[in-house]
């Protein structure tokens, strides 16, 4: 699985973007949640990066949120000024990332994806995002997360 496109791509970006977060782990079983991810690597499900592709009027937007809560979809559009966010479909999601649902990572995509880092995630010394297949992860700091992705700091809950 180290050898996957998508983690290869995954790792190529962290690299590229002079990240030390390069650490990848492969578990025994794909997660495709918060809950599943936390409890296969023994830490709180806030401590996971969800990475969460909407269809923001047609473009698409990654929200890396908190695996404690749900996004608000209407507070982040008001937000955004954007009329309609919504979950995007598996195909849109393939589209814009390369990746499926459930393994999409916070980078390594095509082309750079607009990012909202959900603030709450600060709070923890290390997060834990997907690596671009369901059972790849890893370990990265709120604000190396915010920096490789170069994503905006917001609440999104």
């Amino acid at each position: 699985m180290h050898n996957h496109p998508n983690v290869i791509a995954v790792r190529d970006a962290l690299t590229s973007a002079g990240s030390d977060a390069a650490e990848i782990v492969i578990l025994d079983a794909a997660v495709h949640t918060a809950a599943a991810a936390a409890a296969a690597l023994g830490i709180e499900v806030g401590q996971i990066a969800n990475s969460l592709i909407f269809d923001a009027d047609g473009e698409p937007l990654l929200v890396l949120t908190s695996g404690a809560h749900r996004v608000d979809t209407a507070k982040v559009a008001a937000a955004l000024g954007v009329s309609k966010l919504r979950r995007a479909t598996p195909e849109f999601v393939r589209r814009h990332t390369g990746q499926a649902i459930g393994g999409v990572a916070p980078l390594g995509h095509p082309k750079p994806v607009r990012t909202l880092v959900d603030v709450d995630l600060e709070q923890y010394p290390v997060v834990w995002a997907a690596a671009g297949v369901p059972q790849s992860i890893f370990p990265i700091t709120y604000a190396e997360l915010v920096r490789v992705t170069s994503g905006t700091p917001a609440e999104v809950a």
